[in-house]
């Protein structure tokens, strides 16, 4: 059984830090150099496609990495599944708590009529987003620490 869990573990994490990676290289400062119209329509085309994905990468990670620690070979891994369990349990709190609402409302601001918070909503995400993006990393580090003693 650790021989599939373990290996889709990695393949879930693996594709949720990725995407969140990519957004820290190049997403988020493209998005953020753009005029404030030009920014709700290239979020909002982001967001939608997203969304739907992420959620299941990350509550994929997190109940594989549940089941890991509790039924993990070595003491060690199971220790590592734990840590990277929160780690990504983090992350899903802060995407479903600040970005993914940001994400909805995105999708319907007027870009001919921005509320006068919209700059603070739009860095907040971003600040949010780095945060997540180094959680989920870290998740993935550790799980491949506890992959590691299983091999």
């Amino acid at each position: 059984m650790l021989n599939v869990l373990a290996p889709l573990l990695v393949l879930l994490n693996g594709l949720a830090a990725g995407v969140l990676f990519g957004t820290q290289l190049g997403g988020f400062p493209y998005l953020a150099s753009l005029p404030t119209d030009r920014y709700v329509h290239a979020h909002a085309f982001f967001g939608q496609r997203y969304d739907p994905a992420m959620p299941i990468c990350l509550v994929g990670t997190v109940v594989l990495d549940a089941v890991l620690a509790v039924g993990g070979a070595a003491a060690p891994a199971r220790t590592l599944f734990a840590v990277a369990g929160v780690l990504a349990a983090a992350t899903a709190l802060i995407s479903l708590t600040k970005n993914a609402p940001v994400n909805r409302w995105m999708r319907t601001v007027d870009p001919e009529h921005v509320p006068a918070d919209f700059q603070h909503t739009r860095d907040a995400w971003g600040a949010w987003n780095k945060r997540r993006s180094l959680l989920t990393i870290a998740a993935l580090v550790a799980n491949c620490a506890g992959l590691g003693f299983l091999l």
